[in-house]
């Protein structure tokens, strides 16, 4: 075990003697034992750390000490390349006392049932100072909540019909598109889901509308972006090289058929085009 004390101007750690392969450290504030923290090593490279500080704004407080000085001795002295927390969900403040300490945010670890979901937080030695502008800001974005966003294009033939894909994963026929990658600007996205699943180089309109898209059959809600793709030769979809993973078929679609065939989100929309639709729209929950 590593026997040095640990201290900053509020807390020190002093060590513990080992339990479970963690390195023990009680957590002092001038003459006041107010709680623990433990480090082990679980590979080469990687420590693992957690802590019982207590509850409250003053053991709040000096958990973020204790954290933060436990990370900074095994990156720093020990010469860790990663430190990581495994913190149930239902302890908001000790995933807050992390982050706040240094540790980034990287998913959510799920149990088995009884028991409770883990926050993964991790630090590396690479990692900008917490207390730096660049730290910070990697910080903050790696708890922040993320929207999924889809592109999707409004295709119609010489007759006012609109492209609609048969889709290999659900009933519903959808509008040609799909999910946009991350850093990817929507119209990018679009452009390149069209080439990929139809083959075809197409030039992204103007935006239609964007619409709200509630969770729905286990899928997370979304934001879909609506463009303009113009009018086409119905005779360029024997030019289309589907890709068989995910398109069984594309049709060109009247109002009748994309009512009995269309997912609810595309037959609102379809719908709301033909009256005048609206910049920005939330889509109907669609039935299980």
């Amino acid at each position: 075990m590593d026997a040095t004390e640990i201290a900053d101007d509020t807390v020190t750690l002093r060590p513990e003697r080992s339990q479970s392969g963690f390195d023990g450290y009680s957590v002092w504030v001038e003459s006041e034992r107010v709680g623990s923290v433990a480090l082990r090593q679980e590979s080469r490279s990687t420590w693992s750390i957690r802590w019982n500080v207590g509850t409250g704004d003053s053991a709040a407080r000096w958990a973020i000490h204790a954290v933060g000085l436990a990370v900074d001795h095994v990156l720093g002295a020990l010469g860790a390349g990663r430190v990581e927390a495994r913190i149930p969900v239902d302890r908001t403040a000790d995933v807050r006392a992390a982050s706040i300490s240094g540790l980034r945010k990287e998913g959510v670890l799920r149990s088995a049932p009884g028991e409770t979901d883990r926050v993964l937080m991790a630090r590396l030695s690479t990692d900008p100072p917490a207390r730096s502008r660049d730290g910070f800001i990697a910080i903050l974005n790696a708890g922040l909540p993320t929207k999924r966003v889809i592109a999707q294009g409004l295709w119609r033939d010489e007759a006012g019909r609109v492209l609609l894909c048969e889709l290999t994963y659900k009933q519903e026929w959808d509008l040609p598109g799909g999910v946009i990658e991350v850093g990817e600007s929507p119209a990018l996205g679009l452009a390149r889901e069209l080439r990929e699943e139809l083959g075809l180089d197409v030039e992204v309109g103007d935006l239609v509308t964007v619409s709200w898209l509630p969770a729905w059959r286990g899928w997370d809600d979304a934001c879909i972006f609506l463009f303009d793709l113009g009018v086409a030769d119905a005779s360029i979809t024997s030019t289309m090289t589907l890709q068989p993973t995910e398109i069984a078929g594309v049709h060109w679609c009247d109002p009748a058929t994309i009512g009995e065939r269309a997912t609810a989100a595309a037959t609102e929309v379809l719908a709301a085009v033909t009256t005048g639709v609206t910049p920005y729209r939330e889509a109907p929950l669609a039935p299980e």
